[in-house]
């Protein structure tokens, strides 16, 4: 896990502009090979916001690494734009990264599930969304797990209350993916890891708006382990209650593939089966959820089709496994 740890001035000449200079609150929250994630303000000191930035690649040319950059920043943007239906704030930086028209394809299909754009810099290698307060998901089964461990529940024990509010949980991770799909975006990453659990009455404290949306609702981008530990004591049921939100779509893409949806499933089932394996055996929840088109924009004849190509994308999965 990783701590939190608040930079001080002396210690951000290494950022980019305007981070290395401003007297924003800066809180590191994860390293990743690719990227760091810091917790900050951007734009009004009351708007809480998910800083990524990519280093520097030192190793490699520097003209591919400003290349790949750019692409892979204007890419995530363009993606988390396109879902929200939300364009990016004057003084945001946005200028390749066109607002979301109406009637396209998917535009707004996530609005509220996933964290909107506040601002991005190509070529100083940041990108900023809106903060969401929550656990990932990931952390809300593990507590899940281990109170129903405590009490000696066991998976296959249909009164056990712990058991109904996992496959409710599961229930809905189907639902938010098959919305996703249906915007004609897979994300690449799907793990436990980057999907959070925004509180309701978080929700509906921030809002302003009748559907649930306010105008300047704080919410984040970043995979919040370590903002967990506190939350450790919670209850099963009040653990997972909330919105489930994705984030970290830096390998999304935009495509309508079957191919390539039934992948992005097989990779939160092979995801979920090595972190959950205690509750591998509910992941059919998820499945059964994509498949009949519950509170999503997939159809049930589109949602099965991806999973009979799932068995075929398992299948091959399998024989790379015995060859190596």
């Amino acid at each position: 896990m990783t701590e939190s740890t608040s930079l001080s001035l002396s210690a951000r000449s290494h950022l980019p502009i305007p981070f290395n200079s401003s007297s924003e609150p800066l809180e590191l929250i994860a390293q990743g090979a690719e990227s760091l994630l810091y917790k900050t303000t951007f734009l009004s000191p009351s708007q809480p916001a998910a800083l990524k930035i990519r280093p520097v690649k030192k190793w490699r040319h520097p003209t591919l690494d400003k290349r790949l950059t750019r692409a892979r920043i204007l890419a995530e943007a363009r993606v988390l734009v396109k879902l929200s239906g939300e364009g990016i704030a004057a003084g945001g930086g946005g200028r390749k990264v066109k607002d979301p028209k109406k009637g396209d394809v998917g535009a707004g299909g996530m609005r509220g599930l996933v964290p909107g754009v506040l601002g991005l810099d190509w070529e100083g290698g940041w990108l900023v969304t809106e903060w969401i307060e929550g656990g990932t998901v990931k952390e809300a089964i593990y507590r899940v797990s281990r109170a129903r461990t405590r009490v000696g529940g066991g998976v296959g024990s249909d009164g056990d209350e712990g058991v109904e509010e996992l496959r409710g949980l599961l229930r809905k991770m189907g639902e938010v993916v098959g919305k996703l799909h249906a915007c004609g975006v897979v994300h690449g990453d799907l793990t436990t890891s980057n999907m959070m659990l925004r509180p309701f009455a978080t929700a509906s404290h921030e809002s302003s708006k009748p559907d649930g949306h306010g105008e300047t609702s704080p919410h984040p981008s970043v995979t919040a382990s370590a903002l967990n530990e506190s939350q450790s004591t919670t209850t099963p049921h009040q653990s997972l209650d909330g919105d489930l939100i994705l984030i970290d779509f830096g390998l999304a893409t935009q495509s309508v593939s079957d191919e390539d949806r039934a992948v992005d499933l097989y990779v939160l089932e092979r995801a979920f089966g090595s972190t959950h394996p205690r509750e591998e055996e509910l992941f059919a929840c998820v499945l059964d959820a994509y498949a009949h088109g519950e509170g999503s924009g997939m159809d049930g004849k589109a949602g099965k089709t991806v999973i009979r190509k799932l068995e075929d994308v398992r299948m091959r999965g399998r024989k790379k496994s015995m060859l190596g």
